[in-house]
């Protein structure tokens, strides 16, 4: 009983120690280890999503880290085929997992682009809205992510960010209205309790340059 005990407590302190290390070195999940994005998320469902996100058809979405497509492809679907949802990943290969999913599930509204999300490749006021879930944490510069953000969405469109507690880049719900703040968004609601909920933000930020 006494070795059983220390083997848990090992393990444990094993697991607190790599979710640490992760904590402290921010980084996207690898595709190798896409089983984590592609389990179901608890607290951060799908409907809870659409409720704080409001896709309409026709709008024009970005989604930050879609992962394997565990939000995208319902997103997709709201916007219907005269709506667009733009999907940015750092690593190609979940841009290619995601878009294989919406071809087999005959969607034709989604674009994928790789890049880092710090330096978006879009003009200015481009997207009615934009999401990420359990993806800010993984970023190291959020700021310069939410600053990006807020150049890209309309000043009257709105972001989304879902958290999760018990992911190591979980961003706390204080943190997180502190530094949307600071990049110009102003919260509106949010959606789910401290440890899993969707924020959604509007877009105070006077923006002059037009999307082409």
């Amino acid at each position: 009983m006494k070795l059983g005990r220390l083997a848990l407590a090992a393990a444990a302190a094993g697991v607190a120690g790599v979710a640490l290390w992760w904590r402290r070195h921010p980084s996207a999940c690898p595709y190798s280890q896409r089983f984590w994005v592609e389990a179901p998320h608890p607290l951060i469902t799908r409907s809870r999503l659409r409720e704080a996100l409001a896709p309409s058809a026709g709008e024009r979405i970005l989604e930050v880290g879609p992962g394997t497509g565990y939000y995208t492809l319902a997103v997709a679907e709201s916007l219907g085929p005269g709506g667009l949802l733009d999907i940015f990943d750092i690593q190609e290969e979940m841009l290619e997992h995601t878009m294989r999913a919406g071809r087999e599930r005959g969607l034709k509204n989604i674009v994928a682009t790789q890049g880092d999300a710090s330096s978006l490749p879009y003009a200015a006021n481009r997207f009615d809205g934009a999401y990420l879930v359990t993806v800010l944490g993984e970023i190291p510069d959020q700021d310069a992510v939410l600053r990006e953000l807020a150049r890209v969405i309309r000043p009257d469109g709105r972001l989304v960010v879902g958290e999760l507690f018990g992911d190591p880049h979980w961003v706390r719900f204080g943190a997180l209205e502190e530094r949307a703040g600071r990049a110009g968004f102003r919260l509106e609601r949010r959606v789910g309790g401290m440890f899993g909920y969707f924020a959604r933000f509007g877009n105070d930020r006077q923006q002059l340059a037009r999307p082409f």
